[in-house]
């Protein structure tokens, strides 16, 4: 099952737009009834309006109507692995469980797999 997603993120990769960095990432994010949602990073000049990849999925998948979600593969253009950053990880938390899993793949197959509470220990509650 990951390579599938693996080569599906490959293909993913091309719609980054990311002239700025140079950097690719694309992610799928599986809802709890399987359905998948499509995001990759959008730069800007102004660097902090920047989108990652992880947040256009959920961004996607919540205007679908999706608030619950199992886990995330996430694929960059780097020869290592790139970990989400804490603002994904922080926005992610409010749709998932403990159990929610991310799946982190470098473009040469290295693989990772997290729960989410081993890359956010303390996220900001309500």
């Amino acid at each position: 099952m990951k390579e599938k997603y693996f080569n599906k993120l490959k293909n993913l990769l091309k719609n980054s737009y990311s002239p700025y960095s140079g950097l690719r990432v694309g992610a799928i994010l599986i809802s709890e009834d399987d359905k998948e949602f499509k995001g990759v990073n959008v730069e800007n000049v102004s660097f902090g309006l920047t989108i990652c990849a992880e947040r256009a999925a959920l961004f996607n998948a919540v205007a679908a109507g999706k608030k619950k979600f199992k886990k995330i593969f996430i694929l960059s253009s780097s020869d290592q692995i790139i970990y989400p950053c804490g603002a994904c990880l922080q926005v992610l938390s409010e749709f998932v469980d403990n159990s929610f899993r991310i799946v982190l793949f470098s473009r040469n197959g290295k693989e990772k797999t997290y729960k989410i509470t081993e890359l956010l220990k303390k996220p900001f509650n309500k």
